[in-house]
């Protein structure tokens, strides 16, 4: 699989982690009306670099590819779509030499307008939240920028505009792609991940970082299961941040029948899940009580 995510004009469509013979379908599949282009973009996104594919049929390809800023942005014509499809593949790969062999020459983009600098004061406050969101490691940077910009509102006040959340965001995660760039091995979130991944293999509907408090997320959770859910395991959003602030990981588990009997049984499963990636937690068996996870280093890489 490769770690990219691919958007197409056809239908909005988007899918993430394909294999390389996926992308070049796609790629030979462009150029009827509604569906001409293919944009690949990495995982994790890294901001303003992507490459992408614009084709009509009777018409040549325009391959673009964009390594940061606009002056780091270059166009090639290759001549056919086995041509276009390897180089791309190449790039996602990110091999040494992928773009050899084409004649790219720079897109003349404007630049853009500058940024005015945020003050001090609301800038600490607006980075300080900003991190601890990155910490937890769910929201892709759009849904950030979207945090930023809100986060001091008051009333018709709006001291963060949307470029200088965008900037500030960007920033931001560009110093944790470095960070976690250095991680080595799985992660307590992956080993996590992998757990409700089994759960859910095993009848147990597994959301991470669901709703905002555990009275929305347990009367939502029914919409989540089917037929052949017997129950449920869910952390919610104060949860996450908890265990990104070093204080365990609670977990909410329960049976769709309702059985206090069933909701024991599925919490039994779930500290076995757990246990059988290493993690460790504190559960005294009892339907009443949240199993919490312990010891847990939050390195959760980003989305």
């Amino acid at each position: 699989m490769l770690a990219i995510r691919v958007e197409t004009e056809k239908h909005g469509e988007e899918c993430a982690r394909v294999p390389a013979e996926r992308l070049e379908d796609l790629v030979r599949r462009i150029g009827a009306d509604g569906d001409r282009f293919v944009v690949v973009q990495r995982i994790p996104d890294v901001p303003d670099v992507f490459i992408q594919v614009w084709h009509e049929d009777g018409a040549g390809y325009q391959l673009e590819h964009r390594d940061g800023s606009p002056e780091r942005h270059f166009m090639a014509e290759p001549a056919d779509a086995g041509r276009v499809a390897r180089c791309m593949v190449r790039w996602a790969r990110q091999e040494a030499g992928w773009d050899a062999g084409l004649a790219w020459r720079s897109v003349d983009l404007p630049l853009p307008e500058p940024v005015p600098a945020l003050g001090a004061a609301v800038r600490e406050r607006v980075e300080e939240y900003v991190r601890g969101l990155l910490v937890c490691g769910y929201a892709n940077r759009a849904q950030l920028a979207e945090a930023a910009e809100d986060w001091l509102v008051s009333g018709d006040d709006r001291p963060v505009s949307p470029a200088q959340a965008r900037a500030l965001v960007d920033r931001l995660w560009r110093e944790r792609l470095e960070e976690q760039a250095r991680w080595e091995g799985t992660t307590d979130p992956e080993r996590v991940a992998l757990a409700f991944a089994a759960l859910e293999a095993r009848g147990v509907v597994a959301r991470e970082h669901f709703t905002c408090c555990r009275t929305c997320g347990t009367s939502e959770m029914g919409a989540e299961g089917d037929g052949g859910s017997r129950g449920f395991v869910f952390f919610h959003t104060q949860c996450t941040e908890g265990a990104a602030a070093g204080r365990g990981l609670p977990l909410l588990y329960g049976g769709f029948d309702g059985r206090a009997e069933t909701t024991a049984a599925v919490g039994r499963e779930v500290v076995a899940a757990l246990g059988e990636r290493g993690l460790a937690v504190d559960w005294d068996g009892s339907p009443e009580r949240a199993i919490v996870v312990t010891g847990l280093d939050w390195r959760k890489r980003l989305p």
